[in-house]
């Protein structure tokens, strides 16, 4: 989003840049782009045929220069060069210092009061906070301050800031190293879940054989309970079917003996 706002603002000067038939034209163009509100992306003009052709000239090279720094250097970059170049007016002044703080902001682990200050060329804590406050209203970054702890906390930085030449080999190899990070990590967390997949399969299979092993407990516990209610409840039906059998073949047999008794008995 900031982005194509700065993008934007930028387009009347890309116009302009076409007729700047002069060195001298081309200077003054790079003075009031480098000075306007909201431009903070320069990479567009830096290259138009007209900026470039600076180079060639003597009087207004120092402006090719200055127009590089603003595109991707910072305020320390003028500082050590501002013999050579064009002074600045304070928007510019404020503007390339918070360009210099999007580019500082790349290490958010070291955003102290006093390295920033001595970055930014800045005296005073006070005007530092100034500082932020504005870059964070104009949306150039999402910061907190910390005065307890003397630092600023930043969240996230707008991506305005144009390659330095020769970078792109160093973006690379950060990116390289990022990659071989997210490999690693992404191995490592693979293995991790592997690692739990297979304990909780073991942890399950134990859990199967303690219920089975309970389970063949709790049946070998009701085997004498069986055995036992089967001797309370006396003999089965089998069982009173044989008994009453023989019963019956008993009394058949002691009814002759009983006949002949009686027989006699009679006699006599």
């Amino acid at each position: 989003m900031e982005q194509a706002k700065a993008l934007t603002a930028l387009e009347p000067f890309l116009a302009l840049s076409k007729t700047a038939t002069s060195p001298r034209a081309a200077a003054d163009l790079i003075v009031q782009a480098t000075s306007a509100p909201n431009t903070f992306v320069f990479a567009e003009l830096l290259h138009t045929p007209q900026v470039q052709a600076l180079a060639q000239s003597d009087a207004y090279r120092s402006h090719l220069q200055l127009l590089n720094i603003f595109s991707y250097g910072t305020y320390k970059d003028y500082l050590a060069l501002a013999s050579e170049l064009p002074s600045l007016d304070d928007a510019q002044i404020l503007k390339l210092r918070q360009l210099s703080l999007l580019t500082l902001a790349r290490d958010r682990e070291n955003l102290y009061y006093d390295r920033l200050q001595q970055a930014l060329n800045i005296s005073s804590a006070r005007q530092l906070e100034d500082l932020v406050i504005k870059a964070v209203y104009q949306g150039l970054l999402s910061a907190t301050l910390d005065p307890a702890r003397q630092a600023v906390r930043v969240t996230s930085v707008a991506p305005l800031r144009d390659l330095r030449p020769g970078s792109i080999p160093e973006l690379i190899s950060a990116l390289n190293k990022w990659s071989s990070r997210c490999t690693s990590t992404l191995g490592t967390i693979e293995s991790n879940m592997a690692t739990f997949r297979s304990s909780l399969a073991t942890r399950a299979a134990e859990e199967r054989a303690e219920e089975e092993k309970l389970r063949r407990f709790m049946a070998e516990l009701r085997e004498p309970d069986k055995s036992l209610e089967s001797s309370r409840r006396g003999p089965g039906k089998r069982a009173m079917v044989d008994q009453a059998v023989t019963s019956a073949e008993t009394m058949e047999l002691d009814e002759p003996e009983e006949q002949t008794k009686r027989a006699g008995k009679r006699k006599m």
